[in-house]
């Protein structure tokens, strides 16, 4: 069965790019009808927090991508990364290093004015003499210091490493007992089941350090595929300053996950010229062959494109559902929620609209007034107020105000604005006849009252 895993470390927000890692993993269970499981690496005690472990599950929660087993945290696993240390120490694949600090500070030195690759020189490699006092030791694995190792990526195709290039003996447990990321890793991965590792391509280096620790351990390699990173539209690496980053930030702005996860896909996957896919289809169309080898550019329109797109089509009560979760409800409002959700981009935006349409101006925007109210407008407004009655719906309303128009020689644009401004407070608003048919008529009299009495002076 393939089996893939998302392994974040608890030591800050669920990144925008981990979210796209973490969906492209599971669309490819999916697809293969296999299991995806969420592991949580916080074995780094000193930069873990309760707090970034907490926001990675309420994000998995908001996008909803079903894991397949229960959560697990590597803090909980030191055990069984104890036994497999023992295990390559006990058969001479790894060895105790007593290198000081003074040792390894006059080795980089001596490298640096040869101008050599910083590395490990091994002299502990194959030690037979007195243990060194006073100095708690780190232990290292024998990997191989000559050779290739070659990586069949699914993404990137064949990758070539020189171990003389890129290896030395590296850490696989820390002075203090604790093991070290790339061990860690390998071991769950391995007593996991994973079968495809699926990551960004800033891991690509670490891959044959762990080759050489699944070779030693005698467990089956995984399939890796690294995907490209993600740039902002200036070419440089995404970042906070090309918008948010963190995925929980994206439901504060109103973003929809349907509408996110749509974006993300199509950050580095192209189904010919499809650009909505929903769940389903995701998970039936997903393949590594259609997944690019180069970087994919964050694009904020892009994302405002499809989340307009998810708010028009998705059900009322998903939206209604997202809404109260911004705290705005429209459960007794479909009237409100019908006439915004056409001209919406995010939900933000959706509910600062409806809470315009539903309350009584308290102020009027001064520059709005200064560019459209002039005395021909003025008189226009005046009369149309005086003018005013109630019709069945907003195509009534629509017929009375150009009948009102054609008998006063005038068009739309002389009145349209002051009607906005009257009912809104603001230039810019939903339909004025979508809002006369919404409100009420006293209310519509109390608004068009109170701005008469603001433009007369």
């Amino acid at each position: 069965m393939i089996t893939t895993r998302f392994a974040p470390s608890p030591t800050g927000y669920l990144h925008i790019g981990g979210l796209r890692t973490a969906l492209f993993s599971y669309l490819y269970a999916r697809a293969n009808n296999g299991k995806f499981i969420l592991r949580i690496e916080d074995t780094d005690m000193a930069r873990n927090s309760a707090q970034a472990a907490q926001a990675i599950l309420d994000a998995f929660k908001w996008v909803d991508l079903e894991i397949d087993s229960e959560i697990t945290y590597q803090s909980k696993r030191f055990d069984i990364y104890k036994r497999y240390i023992k295990q390559l120490l006990d058969e001479g694949k790894a060895y105790y290093c007593y290198m000081s600090e003074d040792e390894l500070e006059q080795l980089r030195k001596e490298q640096e004015a040869k101008k050599l690759r910083p590395k490990y020189d091994g002299r502990y490699r194959d030690y037979k003499g007195e243990i060194p006092k006073d100095i708690k030791p780190v232990v290292r694995i024998k990997a191989p210091l000559s050779g290739e190792i070659v990586v069949n990526d699914g993404v990137k195709g064949k990758v070539v490493f020189k171990c003389e290039d890129i290896l030395d003996d590296f850490v696989i447990a820390r002075a203090d007992g604790s093991p070290t990321y790339n061990f860690v890793v390998v071991v769950d991965d391995a007593l996991m089941g994973v079968s495809d590792v699926i990551r960004g391509d800033d891991h690509l280096s670490n891959t044959p350090k762990q080759i050489i620790l699944y070779e030693a351990l005698n467990f089956k390699i995984p399939n890796f595929y690294h995907l490209a990173m993600i740039n902002g539209e200036d070419g440089k690496k995404l970042s906070k300053r090309h918008g948010a980053t963190d995925v929980m930030e994206y439901k504060a702005m109103g973003y929809l996950p349907e509408a996110l996860l749509n974006f993300l896909l199509r950050l580095g996957y192209s189904n010919k010229d499809q650009e909505i896919f929903s769940m389903q289809e995701m998970k039936e169309c997903f393949t590594f062959k259609n997944v690019s080898k180069g970087a994919s550019t964050y694009n904020a329109k892009k994302l405002e494109w499809l989340n307009a797109h998810y708010i028009k089509s998705l059900p009322d009560e998903r939206i209604i559902n997202a809404c109260k979760e911004l705290g705005y409800d429209f459960s007794s409002k479909l009237k409100l929620l019908h006439m915004l959700k056409e001209r919406a981009k995010t939900l933000v935006e959706l509910i600062s609209s409806a809470k315009i349409v539903d309350n009584t101006p308290q102020s009027y925007d001064e520059n709005a007034i200064n560019k459209f109210v002039n005395e021909i407008s003025k008189d226009l407004f005046n009369k149309y107020v005086n003018e005013f009655t109630v019709q069945e719906n907003e195509s009534k309303y629509e017929e009375f105000t150009n009948e009102f128009l054609q008998a006063n020689n005038a068009k739309l644009k002389d009145l349209a604005q002051l009607l906005r401004i009257a009912l809104t407070g603001v230039s810019v608003s939903p339909s004025v006849f979508a809002m006369l048919e919404y409100l009420s008529e006293d209310e519509i009299k109390i608004r068009f009252n109170n701005f008469k009495g603001k433009i007369n002076g």
